[in-house]
């Protein structure tokens, strides 16, 4: 009988395929109080077993080391670092060992209560891209049980059906014949899992859990497959060998369709495979619109091997740099400034004299970088001290963060990027803060180079106030995902709320569309690099706003430059403002 099932659409495409349920990655921990005299014996066996994953881990870097970017993306070599740095936390460390030591846990049910606390951490988070490491951190507790337990990889193939020499013998496969197409339906994917199917062997895959940041959804689009995560029970209602399509445009699977549907669906694949061909031939091509207005199409990256990626895709530059990666899961031993300048250098050099925008650190009272228990008193971490806030709050740090960029620049076009400023005071203290930096640095005879100075607009009180911000900025970046948050009032990460973030809501789009117009009027650099940039329902809205800078995941590039090749700018400003005077503009654009 023929059933959807609806997730989030995280990597566009079709596939179609027989259904390869991978084996769930939870471990059965049993739970007993220990005898005081075990306590040490069972902190060796948490220990050993968090060596064995750690050497593991390092096993498979060298192994991507050796492989192209279409085997083994950066993205996957990155996600395998946080793995590391999750392993190597104090606070889980620590944690476990007090777990046992005073309450005389035995060993799996103390990783397991520490693991419930950090991942609780986790969910306070407001950035949702942090938010989502929490399924890393899953991750490499259950891999330290399994060595535990003596438990094999959720991956690996009974040897039954292993094929000696063959390259996809680490596969679980669901049909005799390997030309059938392969579609992994899984609870979640770990990075070490996504190492297994380096060769793209599989069409596509479907999780239970998961969002359009978590890193299931960062390797799909890095290798442009077909994905649909936070499906909750799909691993649970599909059968092994299930015939199953993968909806990635809609964020649908289609199990055991019909041959109508099938044959629709065939249709609709064919048609996607040849209109990727065709976007790849647009790589090299300038984005100029019919009217001869030039676009700039730019890359959002979290760590400096996405440079490559970002080239690949034929990205002009990168609009925004999130800084905050290189901070992540570094509890009482954030990164100094030589090694915050060797990563920005990397970043800068990687991108060939093409302009890269770091933004500075973006966490907050909800997302601690220390061993300090969180004040209960915070009960809406995303209107609390965070961003600007935060860093203003720790000037050491912030100083040690502004001089890493400042030396970083003297290799590239550098633009330093304020997030969630709102007030003059604030605008003023910082840009006091980079000058004193930059003092610091002639003091010590180090080189640094000169820098655009830009802050985002994602607080309505700050797109109100544009002419205070553009007296002290050279350009401005809208952050669409906080801005619509803030706007209307809608947490992100509440599900009873979800349906009415809405980034086409008339205020909405009033404040991103006043905020062109202001920075266009005053010959300000001006660029969009929220999730709106990178959706091509918006593309033309957008550029008959005014918009010429346009800032995305590498992936979503092509497709939005096809847009702007096919648009007539002057054309669309008429349009756009009849979009903009609609109490539905939803309607207007067909979203």
């Amino acid at each position: 009988m023929t059933f959807s099932i609806h997730g989030l659409p995280v990597a566009r495409g079709i596939a179609i395929g027989r259904a390869v349920l991978m084996a769930s990655s939870r471990v059965d921990v049993a739970h007993y109080f220990i005898d005081p005299t075990q306590i040490e014996s069972e902190i060796t066996r948490v220990r050993v077993g968090r060596n064995a994953v750690v050497d593991e881990i390092h096993r498979l870097q060298l192994t991507i080391a050796g492989m192209g970017p279409k085997e083994a993306p950066h993205e996957l070599a990155a996600l395998l670092d946080v793995h590391l740095m999750l392993l190597q936390d104090e606070e889980l460390i620590t944690g476990v060992k007090h777990w046992i030591s005073e309450r005389l846990y035995n060993a799996e049910w103390a990783l397991t209560t520490q693991l419930e606390v950090l991942a609780r951490q986790f969910d306070d988070m407001e950035d949702e891209y942090l938010r989502e490491r929490k399924a890393d951190l899953e991750q490499v507790a259950e891999r330290i049980l399994r060595y535990m337990k003596g438990v094999g990889s959720p991956v690996a193939p009974p040897a039954s059906r292993r094929s000696s020499g063959a390259r996809q013998q680490d596969l679980l496969l669901a049909d005799d014949s390997i030309d059938v197409p392969l579609v992994l339906i899984a609870h979640d994917l770990s990075p070490a899992d996504m190492l297994q199917f380096k060769q793209s062997v599989f069409a596509g895959f479907c999780t239970d859990v998961g969002g359009k940041t978590s890193h299931t959804a960062i390797v799909a689009r890095s290798m442009d497959i077909p994905a649909v995560v936070g499906a909750r029970s799909a691993s649970h209602l599909v059968r092994q060998d299930d015939w199953v399509i993968i909806d990635g445009d809609a964020g649908v699977m289609i199990v055991d369709p019909s041959p109508i549907i099938l044959a629709e669906y065939g249709f609709k694949q064919r048609q996607a495979e040849l209109e990727r061909g065709r976007l790849s031939r647009l790589r090299h091509t300038p984005a100029v619109t019919l009217d001869g207005q030039k676009v700039e199409l730019l890359a959002n990256i979290e760590m400096p091997d996405d440079a490559p990626g970002a080239l690949l895709a034929g990205a002009v530059g990168v609009g925004l740099f999130r800084s905050e990666f290189l901070f992540m899961g570094r509890k009482g031993d954030l990164p100094g400034e030589e090694e915050q300048y060797q990563a920005y250098r990397k970043a800068v050099e990687g991108m060939q004299g093409l302009p890269v925008t770091i933004r500075t650190i973006d966490v907050g009272a909800d997302k601690q970088l220390d061993d300090t228990v969180r004040d209960a008193a915070h009960l809406n971490p995303a209107l609390g001290l965070r961003a600007i806030r935060w860093s203003l709050a720790d000037p050491a740090m912030f100083l040690t963060q502004l001089r890493a960029i400042l030396r970083a620049a003297a290799h590239g076009q550098v633009s330093l990027l304020i997030p969630m400023l709102a007030h003059a005071s604030e605008i003023r203290q910082t840009l006091s803060l980079v000058d004193f930096a930059r003092a610091e640095l002639d003091n010590r005879g180090l080189l640094y180079g000169p820098v655009k100075l830009g802050a985002m607009i994602e607080i309505p009180a700050a797109a109100l106030t544009l002419k205070i911000f553009l007296k002290y900025f050279d350009f401005l970046s809208v952050g669409t995902n906080d801005l619509i948050q803030y706007t209307l009032a809608i947490d992100r990460a509440d599900e009873s709320v979800a349906h009415l973030y809405d980034p086409c809501h008339p205020a909405v789009l009033r404040l991103v569309a006043d905020t062109i117009a202001e920075c266009n009027a005053q010959g300000k650099g001006v660029s969009v690099c929220g999730e709106m940039a990178g959706d091509i329902t918006l593309t033309r809205l957008l550029l008959g706003m005014g918009l010429r800078s346009f800032s995305m995941h590498p992936a979503q590039i092509l497709a939005v430059k096809q847009e702007v090749l096919r648009a007539d700018a002057s054309r669309l400003v008429p349009w756009a403002r009849q979009v903009l005077e609609s109490e539905d503009p939803a309607a207007m654009l067909g979203a």
